[in-house]
C-alpha cells in the first residue's frame, strides 16, 4: 500500500518530535518515499541529520535555502505529495493552518497541496483542550483534514491528560487507510470475523481453540486499506484494535452468529475467518465448579453452524478451513455444503502455517471446485490475495 508513495512529513517543535523518527523509519521500511519538512523550532529538538539518515532524502528546513533546480520548492513538494502528515502538530502550527498563514516552508506546502493532510496533535493538556485549539481543529476537519486525536497519558510536564502524540501504529494505520480510501473496495461493506470463540463452562472457565485472530485482523486491515467500510466481529485476542474499523467484540459462537446475521443485512462481503466452536457445553454452571477427586465430565452439544444458517444471503461469502489432513477434500466439502463463493484452506501442521504465526500457506478453492495453492507468505499478503479474488466476484 505504501510502496513508492510520496509522503511529506511535516515535523514541528514539540517534545514528541523524537517519536516521529520512529514513524519516518516505519514509513521508509514500508517502501514509502518520505520527504521531511522541519520547522525551525523542530530543529531545536532533533537535527535534520536524523531524518535524512532514516529516509535517505534531504530534509527541508528553510523557505529560501539553496535549491538544485529552478523549481519553486514548496510548490514542487505540494504537487508531488500523495499524502502529508504533520507530526507532532503543535497548537501554534494548527492555528496557522486554520487561518491560512504561510510564513515558512511547512505552512506554505500545506496551503499549496491538494493531497490529503493528516494532523497529529501533541501538546500540553491545557493547550489541547483550549477553546481556540478545539475550534481550530474543527475548522481543519471541515476543510477535509484528517485529525488523529491526541492520546491520554503522562505529559512532558509530568501531568496526566490528553495531549500525547498518538502511537506509531495508530498513525501508520491512519496513513494506510487514507491512501487507500479510493481503492477497489470503495463504497463496499465488508464483514470480517476473527479469533477463537470462548464457550463458558462456569464463570471462570471456558473451552476455546488456538486461533490468534491474526488472519482475520489482516483481512480487516487489507479491506480498509482498499477503501472498504469494514466491520470486524472478533472473539477475544491479544491484538490491538485496527484503526478505522468498526469493532464488535463477542465471546461465544452464539454471540458470533447473532452479530454476523445482524452485520450482513447490508453487507457486500462476508469473510468468515473466526474459529467458531464446533461443540459447546450443554449447560453452563452459574457458580465456579469446585475441584473434586471424582473429576469432571462435560456434556458437549453441536454448536450453531453459522455459514449454513446464512448460506442464502445476497452477498459474497468467504470461508476458512483449518485442517490437519485431507485438506482439499475437506475444504471442498465445506465449500459446497455452505454455498460459499471461496474457501481458504490451510494445513495447521505445516511450519509457518499454524495458529499464532505471522505467515500462512493456503489453498484457495473457488465455487467451481478448482484449488489454487499459494506459497508461504505473510498473512497480510494472503489477505490481499483473497481480496483480489473477491473484487473480481463483485464485478
Amino acid at each position: 500500500m505504501l510502496k513508492k508513495k510520496i509522503i511529506v512529513l511535516g515535523v514541528t517543535g514539540g517534545i514528541a518530535v523524537y517519536k516521529v523518527a520512529d514513524l519516518a523509519s516505519k514509513l521508509t521500511q514500508s517502501g514509502a518515499d518520505v520527504h521531511v519538512v522541519m520547522t525551525k523550532s523542530a530543529t531545536e529538538f532533533v537535527t535534520p541529520t536524523t531524518f535524512e539518515a532514516l529516509t535517505g532524502n534531504t530534509v527541508v528546513t528553510e523557505m529560501f535555502g539553496p535549491r538544485a533546480s529552478h523549481d519553486i520548492a514548496h510548490i514542487k513538494l505540494a504537487d508531488a505529495a500523495d499524502l502529508m502528515v504533520i507530526a507532532p502538530a503543535t497548537a501554534n502550527i494548527i492555528a496557522k493552518f486554520a487561518t491560512g498563514i504561510a510564513d515558512d516552508m511547512l505552512t506554505s506546502v500545506v496551503l499549496a497541496t491538494r493531497a490529503p493532510v493528516i494532523v497529529c496533535p501533541a501538546m500540553h493538556h491545557n493547550m489541547y483542550t483550549n477553546p481556540a485549539t478545539v475550534e481550530n481543529l474543527e475548522t481543519l476537519k471541515k476543510r477535509g483534514f484528517t485529525i488523529i486525536p491526541a492520546a491520554h497519558g503522562r505529559l512532558a510536564s509530568g501531568a496526566l491528560g490528553y495531549g500525547r502524540l498518538p502511537d506509531t501504529a495508530i498513525m501508520m494505520g491512519t496513513i494506510e487507510m487514507t491512501l487507500g480510501q479510493n481503492g477497489d473496495f470503495k463504497g463496499k461493506k465488508i464483514v470480517v470475523t476473527a479469533g477463537g470463540t470462548q464457550e463458558a463452562i462456569d464463570p471462570v472457565r471456558f473451552i476455546s481453540n488456538r486461533s490468534s485472530g491474526k488472519m482475520g485482523y489482516a483481512v480487516a486491515e487489507a479491506a480498509r486499506d482498499r477503501g472498504a467500510q469494514v466491520t470486524l466481529i472478533t472473539a477475544p485476542t491479544a491484538l490491538p484494535d485496527p484503526v478505522g474499523v468498526n469493532i464488535v467484540k463477542i465471546k461465544s459462537v452464539v454471540q458470533l452468529r447473532d452479530e454476523v446475521v445482524k452485520a450482513t443485512q447490508k453487507a457486500d462481503v462476508l469473510v468468515m475467518s473466526a474459529a467458531g466452536a464446533d461443540f459447546i457445553p450443554k449447560n453452563t454452571a452459574a457458580q465456579k465448579i469446585k475441584k473434586s477427586d471424582a473429576g469432571l465430565a462435560l456434556e458437549l452439544v453441536k454448536a450453531p453452524d453459522i455459514l449454513s444458517e446464512i448460506k442464502d444471503g445476497k452477498f459474497i461469502k468467504v470461508g476458512f478451513k483449518a485442517e490437519t489432513q485431507n485438506l482439499v477434500d475437506n475444504a471442498r466439502e465445506k465449500l459446497y455444503k455452505t454455498n460459499l463463493d471461496l474457501i481458504v484452506a490451510n494445513d495447521v501442521t505445516k511450519e509457518g502455517s499454524g495458529f499464532g504465526t505471522d505467515t500462512n500457506e493456503v489453498t484457495i478453492i473457488s465455487k467451481d471446485g478448482k484449488p489454487e495453492a499459494l506459497p508461504l507468505m505473510t498473512k497480510r499478503e494472503v489477505a490481499d490475495q483473497i481480496l483480489d479474488r473477491v473484487v473480481k466476484l463483485l464485478k
